[in-house]
C-alpha cells in the first residue's frame, strides 16, 4: 500500500518506497533536489552523484512528471529545515528512480492560487488546475462536510435514499433539461430540478426521515453562485413543525461548523427575522447580517420566515408562488386563497448566510383539494393539473402524512465556508458560465444516426450563419 507523503516524518531512519509527481527541481552542484508530491504534501528527494545511473537519470526529470522512488528518510541538516511544511524537517536519500509517467509543460503554473489566470484554460486542463493546493484543500474540505453531514443524519435515524435522475417533466419552476426515449419514440424523460415530488412520495411510503446528497439539474442562466447541475442535501420529515426542521439544520451546522470550522465567527442561536422586517431593514430576503462585512471569518446565518405565500410576476403579471406550489399556507390563511391569496402566509423558511440564500424549506400541502386550488390559481385547469401531478394527488388519498423538509445547496455552502469566490472553486468539474464543459466539449452535436434513431430532426435557427 502506498504511503502518503505527509506520513513520511513517522518513518525516520526507515527506507520507504514513494510515489508521486515532482513538483520543482534544484540542482546545488553534485546533489540534484527534487519536492515529490502526492495529495497529503511534499517532501524533498536528495539525489548524490552516486550511483551515476540513477543521477544520470535524475537528470532528465523535469516538473509533473510522474516517478517511483526508494530512500531512507533522514534528518535534514539544521540550516536546510522548513519549518512551513509539515515534511519540512526530513528528506529522503533516493537509492531508486523510476520514471512512470512522462508530462508536457503544463499551459499554466499549477503552483500558486491560480485566481490570474484565465478561467477558460484552467477549465479546459481542469485536470492540472486540480493539482494547485487551494483546490485539492477545496474538494478534501467538501468531503469532510458531506462525510459529517451523513454521520449526523444517520445518528438521528434518518435513511439515505436515491431517487432517479430520470423522471418526468413538470411546470415546477426553472426549465427542465430533456431526454429523448428510444423505446418510446417522441416522448421524453427529464432531468430531476430536485427531488421535490420523490421526497414527497416517500413521506406516503412511511419512510418519516430521508434524506439524500442529490444532483439537481436546472436549464437555467448561470452565475458565480449557480451551476446547470448542482448538489444539495435533501431533506424530508414527516410529523414536522417548520421550527423542528429548522432546529435540526442548526443544529447539525453548527456542530459541524465547531468540528471544522473553529475559527469562523458565528452567532448562536441564529436569528429567525420576518420576510417583511428583511424587506424593510435591508431590502433582500437573503440578507447579509454580518457586523463586519469586511471580516472573512464571520459567518452570519439566519433564517427568513413568515413568507408571502403567492407574488405577482412583474413581467408577465401573473400570479406564481414565492417558493413553489407544493407549499402549505399557514393554516390561518388558507380561506384567503378564495378571496385574497396574496394576502397569505406560508410556512416557507429560507436559510441564509453572508448575503446568499443557501435553501428554501417548507411544509408541504398535503389535502389534494387545497393542492388542486393552488395549480387553479396558478392558471392550470384540472385537465393539466392531473395530467402533470395526478400520480401525486393520488397518492395523497392512501394516507399521507403531514411533512416538510429543506434543500442546502451544498456548493454553495462550501463556497461560503472556503472564502471562494465562485462556486466553481469548489466542484470539481464545473461548467462555464455560459453552461459549457470545455474540457469535454460539452455540450456537443451527435451523429445523425442517433438523431435518426430517436426520431429528432434538428432544425437550425434562422439566425444562426
Amino acid at each position: 500500500m502506498k504511503i502518503d507523503i505527509a506520513d513520511i516524518p513517522k518513518h525516520l531512519g526507515k527506507e520507504l518506497e514513494l510515489f508521486g509527481w515532482i513538483d520543482v527541481r534544484r540542482d546545488h552542484g553534485k546533489l540534484i533536489f527534487f519536492d515529490l508530491r502526492d495529495r497529503s504534501g511534499k517532501v524533498q528527494l536528495v539525489i548524490a552523484p552516486e550511483p551515476k545511473e540513477i543521477h544520470s537519470l535524475a537528470e532528465t526529470l523535469r516538473p509533473e512528471w510522474v516517478i517511483r522512488v526508494k530512500g531512507l528518510v533522514a534528518k535534514r541538516p539544521e540550516a536546510m529545515k522548513n519549518p512551513k511544511e509539515p515534511t519540512g524537517e526530513v528528506e529522503v536519500k533516493v537509492s531508486e528512480l523510476e520514471i512512470l509517467a512522462k508530462s508536457k509543460t503544463p499551459p499554466f503554473d499549477i503552483s500558486g492560487d491560480g485566481y490570474e489566470i484565465d478561467e477558460e484554460i484552467r477549465m479546459k486542463h481542469r485536470y492540472l488546475d486540480l493539482r494547485r493546493p487551494r483546490l485539492l484543500k477545496n474538494l478534501l474540505r467538501r468531503d469532510k462536510v458531506i462525510i459529517f453531514i451523513r454521520d449526523y443524519l444517520h445518528k438521528k435515524d434518518f435513511i439515505e435514499i436515491e431517487t432517479p435522475l430520470l423522471t418526468k417533466s413538470t411546470p415546477e419552476g426553472a426549465r427542465d433539461y430533456i431526454v429523448p426515449s428510444r423505446l418510446q419514440p417522441g416522448n421524453f424523460y427529464a432531468l430531476p430540478q430536485s427531488p421535490q415530488q420523490y421526497k414527497q412520495l416517500l413521506m406516503v411510503a412511511g419512510v418519516e426521515k430521508y434524506f439524500q446528497i442529490a444532483r439537481a439539474l436546472r436549464d437555467e442562466d448561470t452565475r458565480g453562485d449557480r451551476q446547470p447541475e448542482h448538489t444539495q442535501l435533501d431533506i424530508e420529515m414527516s410529523f414536522v413543525k417548520p421550527s423542528e426542521v429548522m432546529t435540526l439544520v442548526e443544529d447539525m451546522i453548527i456542530a459541524m461548523m465547531r468540528g471544522l470550522y473553529p475559527d469562523k465567527k458565528m452567532k448562536v442561536p441564529w436569528p429567525r427575522i420576518p420576510y417583511a422586517e428583511a424587506m424593510t431593514k435591508y431590502g433582500s430576503d437573503k440578507p447579509d447580517t454580518r457586523d463586519n462585512k469586511n471580516d472573512p471569518d464571520e459567518i452570519a446565518f439566519a433564517w427568513i420566515v413568515d413568507f408571502p405565500s403567492f407574488e405577482t410576476d412583474v413581467n408577465t403579471k401573473k400570479i406564481q408562488p414565492v417558493h413553489h406550489m407544493f407549499v402549505q399556507p399557514r393554516e390561518e390563511s388558507i380561506a384567503l386563497i378564495d378571496s385574497d391569496p396574496s394576502k397569505m402566509v406560508s410556512t416557507q423558511y429560507d436559510w441564509v448566510c453572508n448575503g446568499y440564500e443557501l435553501a428554501s424549506g417548507s411544509i408541504r400541502i398535503t389535502d389534494p383539494k387545497l393542492q388542486m386550488k393552488v395549480f387553479k390559481l396558478l392558471g392550470m385547469s384540472e385537465e393539466k393539473a392531473q395530467k402533470d401531478f395526478g400520480h401525486l394527488l393520488e397518492a395523497f388519498t392512501y394516507g399521507v402524512p403531514p411533512h416538510g423538509g429543506i434543500a442546502p445547496g451544498l456548493d454553495r455552502l462550501v463556497m461560503i465556508l472556503q472564502g471562494e469566490p465562485n462556486i466553481r472553486e469548489v466542484i470539481a468539474f464545473p461548467k462555464t458560465g455560459d453552461g459549457r464543459d470545455l474540457m469535454m466539449g460539452a455540450p456537443a452535436e451527435v451523429e445523425k444516426s442517433q438523431l435518426d434513431e430517436l426520431g429528432i430532426q434538428i432544425k437550425k435557427s434562422k439566425n444562426k450563419k
